[in-house]
């Protein structure tokens, strides 16, 4: 039953947290994060629906955050161009890093969470180690030539989106990066889980799968609508199927292989659903449109009491 997709509706749950702009698992896929235009960060039980903790500290709208390895610290970017470290258990925030020129659009820990990784809307990726009280970046990517959109990192590279239309892989072992020309403005990148293959989401309303090493196209995924935001793409554990948000107010989900829609997750009709996240060992999908966060899963999991 490993192929399931993630159909039924278990919980719709207004944030009150204005308009979510992410919504994130942490590594075991127990909590999850939301983030809002009201400046919070919220931490949650999404199988249970229940909050169980808010992080403030940002001046305005938060647009991305992740849990750190080991769920003691969160960190969290924004419109206020700055990034930010939380304490998960006191709230508190440890750090305000300050440095980029403009919004950052996603953070990233690398695998240790010794380090936080921000691309921001100002063309830099910039590395903060959070290990020191240093403020400074320890290391800035400056090769963007328009805002970074989207980031991932492994243990061996990081790779990069930006408006520019390509997407860039860093190789941390060799210091190489390599660039691939994608078209038009790139909104998202994600490795497959196997690290062989990019998923990339554009704004021609197109996601295409790379080879990773070749940079040779392996498919293209249409049917969704994505031309004005930047909408969230991912894929399901297995790899064997690609999810995407669209401006039409559905989640569309495709065949790895055959690229064919296969099902779409009706949220409310025409308004965007931007920001998606995969369970990391379950059939479960969190999504966010407007001010919910909505949890799916397969078709035989229990519904909530």
């Amino acid at each position: 039953m490993g192929e399931e997709l993630p159909e039924k509706l278990i919980s719709a749950v207004n944030c009150k947290q204005g308009a979510v702009r992410a919504v994130r698992f942490n590594v075991g896929g127990d909590y999850c994060l939301t983030c809002g235009s009201d400046k919070s960060v919220r931490l949650w039980n999404p199988h249970r629906g229940i909050a169980l903790k808010t992080y403030t500290g940002h001046g305005y709208e938060v647009l991305d955050a992740q849990s750190s390895s080991d769920n003691s610290q969160i960190c969290s970017g924004g419109m206020d161009k700055t990034v930010m470290l939380f304490d998960v258990a006191t709230g508190k925030a440890v750090r305000k890093y300050r440095g980029h020129a403009g919004t950052v659009n996603c953070v990233k820990f690398n695998e240790e969470s010794t380090l936080i990784l921000s691309g921001s809307i100002d063309s830099t990726v910039r590395i903060w180690d959070c290990r020191t009280k240093k403020m400074e970046p320890i290391q800035i990517l400056d090769e963007a030539k328009d805002g970074v959109t989207s980031l991932q990192v492994s243990d061996k590279e990081i790779l990069t989106g930006s408006t520019d239309g390509r997407i860039r892989r860093y190789d941390l072992r060799v210091g190489k990066m390599s660039v691939d020309l994608i078209g038009t403005s790139v909104t998202c990148v994600n490795f497959t889980r196997d690290g062989q293959c990019i998923l990339t989401s554009t704004l021609d309303s197109s996601l295409k799968l790379m080879d990773k090493d070749t940079g040779e196209m392996l498919n293209e995924y249409k049917g969704h609508k994505n031309k004005s935001y930047r909408l969230e793409s991912c894929l399901n554990v297995q790899d064997t199927h690609v999810l995407s948000g669209s401006e039409d107010g559905n989640v569309y989900i495709w065949g790895l292989v055959e690229a064919k829609v296969l099902k779409k997750l009706t949220h409310e009709p025409d308004k965007a659903v931007h920001s998606i996240a995969f369970h990391p060992e379950e059939t479960c999908l969190l999504t966010a449109s407007m001010d919910k966060m909505y949890v799916w899963k397969s078709k035989y999991a229990p519904s909530r009491d």
